[in-house]
């Protein structure tokens, strides 16, 4: 049976990315990844040249009874996601299961790097020994009883937004009265900026500021303490 390893890539800066990352990427037979357009960039950074196949959130039933005969043959296949660490609110997830049970046999590998969880949390100054992650909030049905969850919370809660919504959870997370929030965008990149108040003061930032509401955010919300 083959290795299935699943590699964290970078969230920005193609500099951060682990040695055992690049010698994994260089060994394996095949690539699989979210957007190959993405991971060519990357291994054309480094001079890698493998063959690459998509495997998305939406392909990713299919494509694992592909991944699985792979493994049945012996090879070494890769999977990463657009950025960061796959199955973290990126595909992955049920292709590492779906190998499990469809290839008991097979090693599953972790190769650690980069998250946009923990890049944020660690220069968010948090005071709490731990947080609640909830990835990306339903954008329709579930919404309110989710924020109101949030609000109730004794931990902090971290959430991943779109540019597009951001503006919309921070009136959403004054409406329902959380002490603060640090949001977190661009990270790794060369407009990185950690803006951190109560909700109304981070909104107001993004109002004044319209161009910086653009990229990838993490949402760090601390509730009300009673």
């Amino acid at each position: 049976m083959g290795t299935l390893s699943i590699v964290a890539t970078p969230i920005g800066n193609l500099e951060d990315i682990t040695l055992r990352a690049l010698r994994t990427l260089k060994e394996c037979d095949v690539i699989y990844a979210e957007d190959t357009r993405v991971i060519a960039k990357l291994l054309a950074r480094y001079e890698i040249q493998k063959p690459l196949a998509r495997l998305d959130a939406v392909t990713e039933g299919k494509k694992a009874e592909e991944v699985v005969a792979r493994l049945e043959a012996g090879e070494r296949v890769v999977y990463v996601s657009d950025a960061g660490t796959p199955g973290i609110s990126d595909p992955g997830a049920r292709l590492v299961a779906q190998v499990r049970r469809l290839a008991p046999g097979a090693v599953i590998e972790a190769i650690p790097g980069a998250s946009a969880l923990t890049t944020a949390l660690s220069i968010a100054g948090l005071d709490s020994t731990g947080f609640a992650f909830l990835g990306f909030l339903p954008h329709k049905k579930g919404r309110q009883t989710a924020l109101k969850k949030i609000a109730e919370s004794e931990l902090p809660v971290v959430l991943y937004e779109s540019p597009h919504r951001i503006e919309k959870l921070l009136k959403e997370l004054e409406d329902v009265s959380v002490a603060r929030v640090t949001v977190a965008r661009e990270l790794t990149k060369i407009h990185e900026e950690v803006v951190s108040g109560t909700p109304s003061e981070v909104q107001a930032h993004f109002t004044a500021h319209p161009d910086a509401v653009r990229g990838e955010f993490v949402v760090i919300i601390e509730p009300k303490r009673a």
